[in-house]
Protein backbone atom coordinates (compact mmCIF):
# COMPACT_ATOMS: atom_id res chain seq x y z
CA UNK A 1 0.00 0.00 0.00
CA UNK A 2 1.28 3.64 -0.76
CA UNK A 3 0.16 7.09 -0.54
CA UNK A 4 -1.44 8.94 -3.39
CA UNK A 5 -1.97 12.62 -4.29
CA UNK A 6 -5.00 13.21 -6.56
CA UNK A 7 -6.55 15.32 -8.57
CA UNK A 8 -10.75 14.61 -9.20
CA UNK A 9 -14.11 16.60 -10.43
CA UNK A 10 -17.32 16.16 -8.73
CA UNK A 11 -20.49 15.52 -10.06
CA UNK A 12 -20.99 19.66 -10.84
CA UNK A 13 -17.06 19.66 -11.71
CA UNK A 14 -15.29 21.39 -9.51
CA UNK A 15 -12.10 20.50 -8.29
CA UNK A 16 -10.88 17.81 -5.54
CA UNK A 17 -7.23 17.22 -4.39
CA UNK A 18 -6.24 15.50 -1.37
CA UNK A 19 -3.99 12.28 -0.08
CA UNK A 20 -5.40 8.43 -0.05
CA UNK A 21 -3.48 5.44 0.55
CA UNK A 22 -3.93 2.49 -1.86
CA UNK A 23 -2.47 -0.26 -3.48
CA UNK A 24 -1.83 0.75 -7.17
CA UNK A 25 -2.94 3.98 -9.19
CA UNK A 26 -5.89 1.93 -10.61
CA UNK A 27 -7.10 0.71 -7.54
CA UNK A 28 -6.44 4.55 -6.25
CA UNK A 29 -8.84 5.56 -9.27
CA UNK A 30 -11.25 2.97 -8.54
CA UNK A 31 -11.39 4.42 -5.13
CA UNK A 32 -12.07 7.58 -6.18
CA UNK A 33 -15.18 6.46 -8.48
CA UNK A 34 -16.84 5.01 -5.74
CA UNK A 35 -16.89 8.40 -3.73
CA UNK A 36 -18.24 9.63 -6.69
CA UNK A 37 -15.15 11.71 -8.15
CA UNK A 38 -13.70 11.36 -11.43
CA UNK A 39 -9.86 10.94 -11.44
CA UNK A 40 -8.34 13.36 -13.43
CA UNK A 41 -4.25 13.03 -11.90
CA UNK A 42 -3.41 10.08 -9.54
CA UNK A 43 0.28 10.74 -8.17
CA UNK A 44 2.52 8.39 -6.05
CA UNK A 45 3.76 10.50 -3.29
CA UNK A 46 7.26 8.50 -2.95
CA UNK A 47 7.79 9.20 -6.82
CA UNK A 48 6.39 13.03 -7.19
CA UNK A 49 9.01 13.34 -4.49
CA UNK A 50 11.99 11.53 -6.28
CA UNK A 51 11.41 13.79 -9.29
CA UNK A 52 11.43 16.71 -7.13
CA UNK A 53 14.79 16.17 -5.88
CA UNK A 54 16.21 15.21 -9.02
CA UNK A 55 14.82 18.53 -10.41
CA UNK A 56 16.18 22.09 -9.31
CA UNK A 57 13.48 23.73 -6.57
CA UNK A 58 14.33 26.29 -4.41
CA UNK A 59 12.65 24.17 -1.46
CA UNK A 60 13.66 20.80 -1.53
CA UNK A 61 13.26 19.03 2.21
CA UNK A 62 11.17 19.88 5.35
CA UNK A 63 11.84 22.67 7.22
CA UNK A 64 13.96 22.91 10.72
CA UNK A 65 11.32 23.65 12.18
CA UNK A 66 8.75 21.25 11.45
CA UNK A 67 11.66 18.85 11.54
CA UNK A 68 11.73 19.10 14.87
CA UNK A 69 8.10 19.63 15.65
CA UNK A 70 7.65 15.92 13.40
CA UNK A 71 10.24 14.16 15.30
CA UNK A 72 8.81 15.75 18.93
CA UNK A 73 5.03 14.36 18.22
CA UNK A 74 6.47 11.19 17.22
CA UNK A 75 8.73 11.11 20.29
CA UNK A 76 5.78 11.77 22.58
CA UNK A 77 3.23 8.99 20.49
CA UNK A 78 5.98 6.54 20.36
CA UNK A 79 6.33 6.66 24.08
CA UNK A 80 2.95 6.83 24.47
CA UNK A 81 2.69 2.88 22.91
CA UNK A 82 1.16 3.82 19.96
CA UNK A 83 1.98 1.76 17.13
CA UNK A 84 4.60 3.58 14.94
CA UNK A 85 1.94 3.26 11.78
CA UNK A 86 -0.89 5.04 13.85
CA UNK A 87 1.64 7.62 15.43
CA UNK A 88 2.60 8.64 11.56
CA UNK A 89 -1.54 8.77 10.53
CA UNK A 90 -1.88 11.15 13.43
CA UNK A 91 1.82 13.35 12.83
CA UNK A 92 0.08 13.51 9.35
CA UNK A 93 -3.07 14.43 10.59
CA UNK A 94 -1.65 17.30 12.70
CA UNK A 95 0.15 18.99 10.40
CA UNK A 96 -0.90 21.67 8.15
CA UNK A 97 1.81 21.62 6.02
CA UNK A 98 0.39 19.82 2.47
CA UNK A 99 3.64 18.46 1.27
CA UNK A 100 5.03 17.43 4.75
CA UNK A 101 1.67 15.57 5.35
CA UNK A 102 2.43 13.52 1.94
CA UNK A 103 5.72 12.94 3.09
CA UNK A 104 4.86 11.00 6.40
CA UNK A 105 2.01 9.43 4.81
CA UNK A 106 4.39 7.81 2.25
CA UNK A 107 6.68 6.69 5.29
CA UNK A 108 3.79 5.27 6.52
CA UNK A 109 2.99 3.37 3.86
CA UNK A 110 6.42 1.86 3.35
CA UNK A 111 6.08 0.99 7.07
CA UNK A 112 2.80 -0.61 6.81
CA UNK A 113 3.99 -2.69 3.76
CA UNK A 114 6.87 -4.11 6.52
CA UNK A 115 9.40 -2.17 5.67
CA UNK A 116 11.38 -0.42 8.87
CA UNK A 117 11.29 3.42 9.80
CA UNK A 118 14.23 3.98 8.26
CA UNK A 119 13.77 2.35 5.50
CA UNK A 120 10.60 4.57 5.33
CA UNK A 121 12.65 7.54 5.44
CA UNK A 122 15.09 6.60 2.95
CA UNK A 123 12.61 7.09 0.67
CA UNK A 124 12.68 10.91 1.15
CA UNK A 125 16.33 11.22 1.26
CA UNK A 126 16.25 15.52 1.08
CA UNK A 127 13.47 15.57 4.23
CA UNK A 128 15.41 13.27 6.57
CA UNK A 129 19.49 13.92 6.09
CA UNK A 130 21.65 10.96 6.66
CA UNK A 131 22.28 11.78 10.41
CA UNK A 132 18.37 11.47 10.74
CA UNK A 133 17.39 7.89 9.03
CA UNK A 134 21.05 6.15 10.70
CA UNK A 135 20.09 7.28 14.22
CA UNK A 136 16.31 6.06 13.53
CA UNK A 137 17.81 2.50 11.99
CA UNK A 138 20.19 2.27 15.21
CA UNK A 139 17.03 3.01 17.36
CA UNK A 140 15.20 0.01 15.45
CA UNK A 141 18.10 -2.28 16.21
CA UNK A 142 18.78 -1.60 19.27
CA UNK A 143 14.69 -1.98 20.11
CA UNK A 144 15.13 1.46 21.57
CA UNK A 145 13.22 3.49 19.12
CA UNK A 146 11.20 5.98 21.39
CA UNK A 147 14.34 6.66 23.26
CA UNK A 148 16.49 7.89 20.12
CA UNK A 149 13.42 9.73 18.84
CA UNK A 150 13.20 11.76 21.89
CA UNK A 151 16.95 12.21 21.67
CA UNK A 152 16.38 13.37 18.23
CA UNK A 153 13.69 15.59 18.78
CA UNK A 154 16.10 17.33 21.41
CA UNK A 155 18.58 17.45 19.23
CA UNK A 156 16.83 19.21 16.20
CA UNK A 157 15.00 21.62 18.42
CA UNK A 158 18.52 22.83 19.68
CA UNK A 159 19.82 22.63 15.97
CA UNK A 160 16.36 24.88 15.28
CA UNK A 161 17.17 26.96 18.24
CA UNK A 162 20.71 27.67 17.37
CA UNK A 163 20.07 28.40 13.64
CA UNK A 164 17.20 30.28 14.83
CA UNK A 165 19.63 33.01 17.24
CA UNK A 166 21.71 32.81 14.13
CA UNK A 167 19.23 34.13 11.81
CA UNK A 168 17.32 37.11 14.14
CA UNK A 169 20.57 38.09 15.21
CA UNK A 170 21.51 39.15 11.99
CA UNK A 171 18.10 40.52 10.90
CA UNK A 172 18.27 44.05 12.33
CA UNK A 173 21.76 44.85 11.08
CA UNK A 174 20.97 43.69 7.53
CA UNK A 175 17.97 45.47 7.85
CA UNK A 176 19.92 49.00 8.99
CA UNK A 177 22.27 48.27 6.18
CA UNK A 178 19.57 48.22 3.31
CA UNK A 179 17.90 51.35 5.16
CA UNK A 180 21.14 53.35 5.06
CA UNK A 181 21.59 52.63 2.03
CA UNK A 182 18.61 53.36 0.72
CA UNK A 183 17.88 56.47 2.07
CA UNK A 184 21.66 57.47 0.99
CA UNK A 185 20.84 56.77 -2.49
CA UNK A 186 17.48 58.34 -2.94
CA UNK A 187 19.08 61.96 -1.11
CA UNK A 188 21.71 61.52 -3.83
CA UNK A 189 19.15 60.85 -6.55
CA UNK A 190 16.21 63.23 -5.89
CA UNK A 191 16.61 65.66 -3.07
CA UNK A 192 20.22 66.94 -3.93
CA UNK A 193 19.72 67.43 -7.58
CA UNK A 194 16.96 69.63 -6.79
CA UNK A 195 19.47 71.83 -4.14
CA UNK A 196 22.35 72.50 -6.69
CA UNK A 197 20.61 73.48 -9.26
CA UNK A 198 20.08 76.31 -7.39
CA UNK A 199 24.26 77.09 -7.72
CA UNK A 200 24.27 75.53 -11.82
CA UNK A 201 23.96 79.64 -12.99
CA UNK A 202 26.80 80.92 -11.20
CA UNK A 203 30.78 81.25 -12.71
CA UNK A 204 32.00 80.55 -9.79
CA UNK A 205 33.82 77.38 -9.01
CA UNK A 206 31.56 75.46 -6.43
CA UNK A 207 33.80 73.83 -3.62
CA UNK A 208 35.14 70.14 -4.17
CA UNK A 209 32.85 68.38 -1.98
CA UNK A 210 29.89 69.90 -3.51
CA UNK A 211 31.11 69.08 -6.84
CA UNK A 212 32.01 65.61 -5.58
CA UNK A 213 28.47 64.79 -4.66
CA UNK A 214 27.37 66.07 -7.60
CA UNK A 215 29.51 63.66 -9.67
CA UNK A 216 28.52 60.98 -7.69
CA UNK A 217 24.37 61.83 -8.04
CA UNK A 218 24.59 62.32 -11.20
CA UNK A 219 26.55 58.71 -12.18
CA UNK A 220 23.57 57.09 -10.08
CA UNK A 221 20.71 58.76 -11.62
CA UNK A 222 22.42 57.66 -14.81
CA UNK A 223 23.97 54.40 -14.70
CA UNK A 224 21.08 53.04 -11.71
CA UNK A 225 20.47 50.05 -14.25
CA UNK A 226 23.75 48.94 -15.26
CA UNK A 227 24.64 49.35 -11.50
CA UNK A 228 22.03 47.25 -10.37
CA UNK A 229 23.16 44.83 -13.15
CA UNK A 230 27.01 45.19 -12.54
CA UNK A 231 26.62 44.11 -8.83
CA UNK A 232 23.90 41.21 -9.10
CA UNK A 233 26.50 39.68 -11.56
CA UNK A 234 29.64 40.22 -9.13
CA UNK A 235 26.85 38.61 -6.49
CA UNK A 236 25.93 35.87 -9.18
CA UNK A 237 30.07 35.45 -9.86
CA UNK A 238 30.98 34.78 -6.21
CA UNK A 239 28.24 32.04 -5.47
CA UNK A 240 28.94 30.68 -8.78
CA UNK A 241 32.38 30.76 -8.12
CA UNK A 242 32.49 29.46 -4.41
CA UNK A 243 29.98 26.26 -5.78
CA UNK A 244 33.62 24.69 -6.96
CA UNK A 245 35.43 23.11 -4.48
CA UNK A 246 39.50 25.03 -5.07
CA UNK A 247 37.56 28.35 -4.31
CA UNK A 248 35.08 27.37 -1.98
CA UNK A 249 38.48 25.58 -0.08
CA UNK A 250 40.34 28.78 -0.14
CA UNK A 251 37.59 30.70 0.87
CA UNK A 252 36.87 28.76 3.91
CA UNK A 253 40.31 28.66 4.62
CA UNK A 254 40.32 32.31 4.71
CA UNK A 255 37.19 32.70 7.07
CA UNK A 256 39.52 30.49 9.62
CA UNK A 257 42.70 32.88 9.19
CA UNK A 258 40.92 35.76 10.28
CA UNK A 259 40.57 37.01 14.18
CA UNK A 260 36.55 37.22 14.31
CA UNK A 261 35.55 35.00 11.58
CA UNK A 262 37.77 32.40 13.01
CA UNK A 263 35.96 32.46 16.15
CA UNK A 264 32.57 32.22 14.74
CA UNK A 265 33.35 29.99 12.23
CA UNK A 266 35.04 27.26 14.69
CA UNK A 267 32.55 27.86 17.20
CA UNK A 268 29.41 27.37 15.28
CA UNK A 269 31.37 24.23 13.10
CA UNK A 270 32.35 22.73 16.36
CA UNK A 271 28.93 22.89 18.04
CA UNK A 272 27.49 21.18 14.82
CA UNK A 273 29.70 18.40 14.96
CA UNK A 274 29.92 17.87 18.86
CA UNK A 275 25.99 18.03 18.86
CA UNK A 276 25.56 15.48 16.13
CA UNK A 277 28.62 13.21 17.34
CA UNK A 278 26.84 13.04 20.92
CA UNK A 279 22.99 11.92 19.07
CA UNK A 280 24.86 9.28 17.02
CA UNK A 281 27.33 7.84 19.97
CA UNK A 282 24.41 7.60 22.39
CA UNK A 283 22.05 6.13 19.99
CA UNK A 284 24.24 2.72 19.69
CA UNK A 285 25.81 4.25 15.98
CA UNK A 286 29.60 2.58 15.43
CA UNK A 287 31.60 5.48 16.00
CA UNK A 288 33.60 5.67 12.69
CA UNK A 289 30.31 5.71 10.94
CA UNK A 290 28.97 8.35 13.47
CA UNK A 291 32.09 10.25 13.01
CA UNK A 292 31.74 10.25 9.52
CA UNK A 293 28.44 11.35 9.50
CA UNK A 294 29.08 14.10 11.93
CA UNK A 295 31.30 15.03 9.10
CA UNK A 296 28.69 16.12 6.98
CA UNK A 297 27.33 18.53 8.76
CA UNK A 298 30.37 20.83 8.90
CA UNK A 299 29.78 23.36 6.43
CA UNK A 300 33.51 24.47 6.52
CA UNK A 301 35.13 21.96 4.23
CA UNK A 302 39.06 22.06 5.72
CA UNK A 303 37.23 21.12 9.20
CA UNK A 304 35.05 18.55 7.59
CA UNK A 305 38.54 17.03 6.21
CA UNK A 306 40.10 17.02 9.62
CA UNK A 307 37.39 15.00 10.39
CA UNK A 308 37.57 12.75 7.97
CA UNK A 309 40.86 12.27 8.54
CA UNK A 310 41.03 11.91 11.81
CA UNK A 311 38.15 8.99 11.48
CA UNK A 312 41.17 7.45 9.61
CA UNK A 313 43.17 7.52 12.46
CA UNK A 314 40.48 6.00 14.74
CA UNK A 315 39.75 3.33 12.70
CA UNK A 316 44.18 3.01 12.68
CA UNK A 317 43.77 2.74 16.53
CA UNK A 318 44.27 5.93 17.42
CA UNK A 319 41.94 7.96 19.95
CA UNK A 320 39.37 10.64 18.98
CA UNK A 321 41.02 13.39 21.07
CA UNK A 322 44.48 13.03 19.77
CA UNK A 323 43.24 12.63 16.27
CA UNK A 324 41.19 15.79 15.93
CA UNK A 325 44.03 17.61 17.84
CA UNK A 326 46.49 17.04 15.09
CA UNK A 327 44.65 19.27 12.83
CA UNK A 328 44.71 22.37 15.46
CA UNK A 329 41.42 23.52 13.76
CA UNK A 330 39.06 22.58 16.50
CA UNK A 331 38.94 24.69 20.19
CA UNK A 332 41.47 23.40 23.13
CA UNK A 333 38.35 22.86 25.50
CA UNK A 334 36.59 20.13 22.96
CA UNK A 335 39.54 18.48 22.63
CA UNK A 336 40.23 18.29 26.43
CA UNK A 337 36.33 16.85 26.87
CA UNK A 338 36.41 14.68 24.75
CA UNK A 339 39.26 13.54 26.20
CA UNK A 340 38.22 13.26 29.42
CA UNK A 341 34.77 11.43 27.91
CA UNK A 342 36.88 8.58 26.52
CA UNK A 343 38.98 8.05 29.62
CA UNK A 344 35.86 7.77 31.88
CA UNK A 345 33.25 5.83 29.28
CA UNK A 346 31.34 9.17 29.40
CA UNK A 347 32.00 10.03 25.43
CA UNK A 348 28.35 10.69 25.02
CA UNK A 349 28.38 13.23 28.00
CA UNK A 350 31.77 15.33 27.56
CA UNK A 351 30.65 15.84 23.72
CA UNK A 352 26.73 17.64 25.04
CA UNK A 353 28.86 19.39 27.63
CA UNK A 354 31.44 20.39 24.56
CA UNK A 355 28.25 21.26 22.38
CA UNK A 356 26.69 23.34 24.81
CA UNK A 357 30.07 25.32 26.20
CA UNK A 358 30.19 26.15 21.99
CA UNK A 359 26.95 27.24 21.72
CA UNK A 360 26.92 29.85 24.65
CA UNK A 361 30.65 30.97 23.14
CA UNK A 362 28.91 31.28 19.65
CA UNK A 363 25.74 33.25 21.25
CA UNK A 364 28.32 35.37 23.08
CA UNK A 365 30.53 36.03 20.32
CA UNK A 366 27.23 37.06 18.56
CA UNK A 367 26.17 39.32 20.99
CA UNK A 368 29.27 41.04 21.03
CA UNK A 369 29.73 41.37 17.32
CA UNK A 370 25.93 43.22 17.44
CA UNK A 371 26.24 45.37 20.08
CA UNK A 372 29.89 46.93 18.23
CA UNK A 373 28.59 46.32 14.59
CA UNK A 374 24.95 48.31 15.20
CA UNK A 375 26.15 51.30 16.90
CA UNK A 376 29.02 51.38 13.88
CA UNK A 377 26.62 51.27 11.39
CA UNK A 378 24.71 54.22 12.74
CA UNK A 379 27.89 56.48 12.65
CA UNK A 380 28.81 55.96 9.16
CA UNK A 381 25.26 56.15 8.30
CA UNK A 382 25.68 59.33 10.05
CA UNK A 383 28.85 60.34 8.50
CA UNK A 384 27.73 59.77 4.86
CA UNK A 385 24.21 61.90 5.84
CA UNK A 386 26.87 64.83 7.54
CA UNK A 387 28.92 64.52 4.45
CA UNK A 388 25.81 65.35 1.98
CA UNK A 389 24.47 67.98 4.20
CA UNK A 390 28.17 69.74 4.45
CA UNK A 391 28.21 69.42 0.52
CA UNK A 392 24.98 71.12 0.28
CA UNK A 393 25.68 74.11 2.99
CA UNK A 394 29.30 74.65 1.86
CA UNK A 395 28.18 76.34 -1.44
CA UNK A 396 25.36 78.27 0.94
CA UNK A 397 27.89 79.79 3.09
CA UNK A 398 30.31 81.02 0.62
CA UNK A 399 26.62 82.21 -1.70
CA UNK A 400 27.87 86.05 -1.85
CA UNK A 401 31.50 84.86 -3.31
CA UNK A 402 29.36 82.59 -5.98
CA UNK A 403 26.67 85.44 -6.68
CA UNK A 404 30.23 88.17 -7.18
Amino acid sequence: MGAFEYLALDKVGKESKGLIEGDTPKHVRQMLRERSLLPVKVTEVAQKEARRQSSFSLRRGISPGELALVTRQLASLSQSGLPLEEALLAVSQQNDQPRTKSILLGVRAKVMEGHTLADGLADFPQAFPELYRATIAAGEQSGHLDVVLERLADYTEARHELRQRVTNAMIYPIVLIVMAIAIISFMLATVVPRIVEVFENTAAELPGLTRGMIATSDFLRNHWLLIIIVLSAIVYGLWWLLQKDGPRRRYHRLLLSLPITSRLTRGINTARFTRTFSILAGSGVPILDAMKISAEVIENLPMRDAVNEAAIRVREGGSISKSLETSRLFPPMMIHLISSGEAGGRLEDMLTRAAHGQEREVDGLIATMLGILQPLLIIIMGAVVLTIVLAILMPIFEINNLIR
